[in-house]
């Protein structure tokens, strides 16, 4: 077992998943490939993967570095010492990334219906209006964000508490001078 974990660089059960995905994954792409027009499918994948590299990758990363620098994120420390200190308020920014890029992708996946581009037989499958759901996809955002400021808000009620020191009761004692008890108390008068 040691050594297929030396050779592979993981355990049995991974390689097995990997395997199983890989499977799947070719039982999805023959079965998309086998319709009647297999060049649509190709077609939309490679447009979505130039979509997404050249022109969705830039985008988003060009906004996350501006609101990085707008908000104050991206600060180089200005000595080791600093760097290797944790601020409590250091790695907020995924806290709005995360609501961000879960909004994004409900937009991405839904926006037809989002914008209300569907037609009348979609209403008739669904029994629903085709006006509903901006409604709701800004309800599940407002949700997201909720949800990611209380875990914002929880993370930073716990870092203070685990940062303040205790109360000190007096002024602080060289415990090289007096031993590893303290001082010598002083005799009452």
């Amino acid at each position: 077992m040691n050594r297929f974990r030396t050779v592979y660089g993981a355990s049995p059960l991974h390689l097995l998943l990997v395997l199983c995905s890989f499977a799947l994954t070719g039982y999805a792409g023959v079965r998309l490939l086998s319709g009647g027009e297999p060049w649509r499918i190709v077609a939309w994948f490679v447009g979505a993967a130039l979509l997404h590299d050249l022109v969705l990758l830039p985008l988003y990363t060009v906004t996350d570095r501006a609101a990085q620098t707008a908000l104050g994120e991206r600060r180089e420390p200005a000595d080791a010492e600093a760097a290797a200190a944790p601020h409590p308020s250091q790695g907020w920014i995924n806290y709005l990334r995360v609501p961000v890029f879960l909004s994004g992708v409900l937009l991405l996946t839904y926006f037809p219906l989002i914008l209300s581009r569907v037609s009348h037989r979609f209403t008739l499958y669904t029994t629903l209006p085709g006006d509903v759901f901006l409604g709701r996809w800004l309800l599940i955002t407002a949700a997201f964000f909720a949800l990611s400021a209380v875990a914002l808000l929880f993370r930073l009620r716990r870092s203070r508490h685990q940062t303040q020191p205790p109360p000190a009761s007096g002024p602080p004692v060289d415990l090289r001078k007096h031993g590893k008890d303290g001082p010598d108390p002083e005799p009452s008068p």
